[in-house]
């Protein structure tokens, strides 16, 4: 099982650039911005974000799968470097003049009329990150991973430190010393958008850092190759566009559904604020798709390989399962990375979880129609989770709020993850250890129902009871994969 090492320590490195940064974000931002933000300012940080996730996707048009798949087909991986570099740098400064143009107008548009600033610091993140899209993908197909981690950290540093700053520190200041020179750059009435300066300057700091590795070699465009890159990166924007209009589209109907309208920003605080206490199988799901789509494509050519995506999945998910465990389980404790004035929402973490599991469940689906050069397919598969989170979330919001988001998010990834499954069974057959993943899912499952019904009032009892129940399912994996962990060895 050489292959599952391999991709296990490539996953841990590829968790220095992804889980610690995240991780920081998520230790230091999720309970900072919880606390100094009320619950209608934070639904702002949490609408605006999901419209640059989806944003952002349109920007980079699938370029890095793309990029991928066309350094294993073409000798000239510099040719491809240069020709996907140029086309997203000639993309992101269109979108970039588009935003500084038209600002007041988009920020009518989604009910921002006094703060159409917002709109230009997105504008000039998402374009940025865009461009920078591609050096950081060579890095990853290079496997010079530690750069990749340092850049990425340094990045989230920037972003916390400036938060922290601006929302801290000089409020602290201004009550004792209004004419402090500390605070040339403050005003009180910027507020929230403090945290998109932050990270617009992250950005910058990021693009100034890639600069050495942007220009290292020299940049070649070839105008033919770049057609064949877009024919098969189209399909997978549009796959990309509709996955993540599937993870990001509760929190924007939120807001237009829910019928009290003075409400509904707190009611998107609070279903965002408790969806970020899904991250950690958010950031595994992150680290595991930056290592595995660059050893996935290089597996291809192996006489094995769908041996190897086989057992790949069956881990993914046994991993999947221990974060659901361990994040609901101890939830006594998660709970306190949100203010305590959030926590009417908890009741949709366990949901949000496994929609979670099964987004990561169709990443490793997904190969068979990029393998296959069928990403046609990709785009059906994920309308599908699109027509279900769109019924879900318009027909229940009004009535159920934000459960209405989350059940919608699990049957929209259940949706994609079951058409994806039986579309690779007739077009590129992988037999997955079903019995083992169905078993396992089933399980982890029935230890969550058994600590939910008992209620068990003393804190540490209920802690040591549901520690029991984690290291249950632990042991019972180790006892049935044992032989795959010492042929690892």
């Amino acid at each position: 099982m050489n292959h599952l090492k391999q991709l296990a320590g490539q996953t841990a490195i590829y968790g220095l650039g992804t889980i610690v940064p995240r991780l920081m974000n998520y230790l230091l931002m999720t309970p900072f911005y919880t606390r100094v933000f009320q619950k209608g300012e934070y639904g702002v940080v949490t609408e605006l974000y999901a419209y640059a996730a989806l944003l952002m996707v349109l920007l980079t048009y699938g370029m890095e799968t793309t990029f991928f798949r066309y350094s294993e087909k073409e000798k000239d991986k510099t040719k491809v470097y240069g020709t996907s570099m140029i086309t997203l740098l000639a993309t992101s400064f269109i979108f970039i003049i588009v935003i500084l143009l038209f600002s007041h107008q988009l920020a009518d548009l989604i009910r921002y009329p006094s703060h159409h600033e917002y709109i230009i610091y997105f504008g000039l993140i998402i374009g940025l990150d865009a461009f920078t899209s591609i050096p950081f993908a060579r890095l990853r197909q290079q496997n010079k991973a530690f750069r990749f981690a340092i850049i990425k950290i340094i990045n989230v540093s920037v972003q916390i430190g400036l938060n922290l700053y601006f929302l801290w520190v000089c409020p602290e200041i201004a009550k004792s010393n209004p004419d402090s020179p500390l605070l040339a750059f403050y005003s009180p009435d910027i507020g929230v958008g403090y945290a998109f300066i932050s990270n617009l300057a992250a950005s910058i700091v990021t693009l100034l850092l890639l600069i050495p590795d942007i220009f290292k070699i020299k940049i070649r465009f070839d105008k033919a190759l770049l057609k064949q890159m877009l024919n098969y990166s189209f399909p997978i924007l549009i796959v990309g566009l509709l996955g993540m209009f599937n993870d990001v589209s509760d929190k924007l109907f939120l807001k237009y559904l829910w019928p009290d309208k003075n409400e509904a920003m707190k009611i998107v605080g609070v279903y965002g604020a408790n969806f970020k206490l899904a991250v950690l199988l958010t950031i595994f799901t992150q680290m595991f798709r930056y290592a595995a789509e660059p050893f996935f494509f290089a597996k291809a050519k192996e006489e094995n390989s769908k041996e190897i995506y086989a057992d790949v999945m069956k881990f993914f998910v046994i991993f999947g399962l221990l974060i659901f465990l361990g994040v609901t389980l101890y939830i006594d404790f998660t709970k306190y990375f949100i203010g305590e004035e959030y926590w009417e929402g908890l009741k949709v973490v366990p949901i949000i979880l496994f929609a979670k599991l099964f987004f990561g469940i169709t990443i490793n689906l997904s190969i068979w129609y990029k393998l296959t050069d069928k990403t046609r397919y990709g785009a059906l598969i994920n309308l599908s989770g699109t027509v279900v989170v769109v019924l879900i979330n318009v027909l229940l919001i009004p009535v159920f709020g934000y459960m209405a988001s989350a059940w919608g998010q699990f049957a929209s990834y259940f949706t994609v993850m079951t058409f994806s499954f039986f579309l690779m069974r007739k077009h590129f057959r992988i037999d997955y250890d079903l019995k083992s993943i169905f078993g396992y899912t089933l399980f982890a499952v029935v230890l969550f129902f058994i600590s939910n019904s008992l209620s068990i009032p003393e804190l540490l009892y209920r802690t040591l009871f549901n520690t029991a129940l984690l290291l249950i399912f632990v042991g019972v994996v180790f006892y049935r994969e044992k032989a795959v962990f010492v042929k690892a060895d």
